[in-house]
């Protein structure tokens, strides 16, 4: 008994976690929200850019070679999809607000999180696949007439940027938006907890 009311001293004596200020909560929510909304919002700008280019390339260039259109074709395709799933993803943070509903908020938080953890776990490595054969099916035709030593520097080059987008690109842009998401959504947690 005697250790029992030792442990029972020591539980009581354990500091009380402050309670968080609603408003400073919801205004550090929405920065966070804002900050991934940004960043959301310059991809889309850029890809809508980038598949412009591939659109004026593929329509308005003429190759000799069927593959040259084949590898422009998947690098659109694969753009595009890209592009609809940042679109799709901006739009499921922006649309709602955190004042109006938390809870449904916190929750339609962490279905995004885990959605996006699911599909950045298999998407990014397929959509850098299909960039990369789209890629190497281009510069069979355009490269061509190219001495060898230009070639492989070509091809080195690529390789190269393919393999810092895919090993460290990905981990730290994709880790700074999760890190982003978990501390909105331990805040809103710890907010809700306060009213429970």
């Amino acid at each position: 008994m005697k250790d029992f009311d030792h442990i029972m001293s020591v539980w009581q004596g354990q500091p009380k976690q402050d309670q968080l200020s609603v408003d400073e909560v919801l205004k550090q929510v929405k920065k966070g929200i804002r900050s991934i909304t940004s960043q959301l919002y310059w991809g889309i700008v850029f890809m809508v850019a980038v598949l412009a280019l591939t659109f004026v390339i593929l329509f308005f260039f003429v190759f000799q070679s069927w593959l040259t259109y084949v590898g422009i074709s998947i690098m659109l395709i694969t753009m595009l999809l890209y592009a609809v799933m940042i679109i799709r993803n901006y739009r499921i943070l922006n649309k709602h607000d955190a004042t109006q509903n938390p809870t449904g908020y916190l929750q339609d938080l962490k279905d995004y999180q885990k959605n996006r953890a699911k599909i950045v776990g298999w998407f990014y490595y397929l959509y850098v696949l299909l960039i990369s054969l789209g890629l190497s099916l281009y510069f069979v035709e355009v490269l061509k007439s190219a001495t060898i030593y230009y070639k492989i520097m070509v091809y080195s080059l690529t390789v190269v940027w393919i393999m810092f987008l895919t090993f460290y690109y990905k981990k730290r842009i994709f880790k700074n938006e999760e890190e982003k998401l978990n501390l909105i959504i331990e805040k809103l947690e710890r907010l809700q907890g306060q009213f429970e």
